[in-house]
């Protein structure tokens, strides 16, 4: 807390004041980042683009909002991967909120004919955490640079089996 208190320029007892202790404020900073994230999001989902096009932006806004969080944060980088399950508790309605913005996107993509039909609310939630699930390789750079160079190929392919 006596580190936190000097890089933020505030006293302990001003930090005690909000937080009793550094997780307190770890949980802030993830709310905080989170909140971030959707905002990017939301810019994505609200935009013209076709459903198609929404939801690979969509995808890689994703990805790329996560990296740019957790590495412009040295703490939160660290923690994000010590302490998951911490972030994952404070990540739930965020969950909610993707997964529900995707079921919109996979709905007028249904509704235009760009996409197959299909069970909307399950497809929904599977590519939510197919998404998910490249946080961890893609901030770790355990995906190679040619994911990089080809994440928009790479993203077409995984959303091929939904379009018409």
């Amino acid at each position: 807390m006596h580190e936190i208190a000097e890089a933020s320029k505030k006293g302990r007892r001003t930090l005690y004041t909000y937080f009793t202790n550094k997780e307190e404020i770890f949980r802030a900073v993830v709310e905080k980042e989170l909140e971030y994230l959707l905002e990017e999001l939301d810019k994505v989902f609200i935009s013209e683009l076709s459903a198609d096009e929404k939801l690979k932006n969509f995808a890689l806004t994703h990805l790329d909002t996560v990296k740019h969080i957790v590495n412009r944060n040295g703490s939160l980088r660290a923690d994000f991967f010590t302490d998951i399950y911490l972030v994952e508790r404070s990540r739930k309605k965020i969950n909610t909120k993707e997964i529900a913005m995707i079921r919109v996107m996979l709905q007028e993509g249904v509704e235009q004919k760009i996409f197959k039909r299909m069970d909307i609310d399950l497809s929904a939630v599977v590519i939510f955490h197919i998404i998910k699930g490249l946080e961890v390789p893609y901030i770790r750079k355990n995906l190679t640079k040619s994911f990089e160079k080809n994440k928009d190929t790479i993203v077409d392919f995984i959303f091929k089996g939904i379009v018409n």
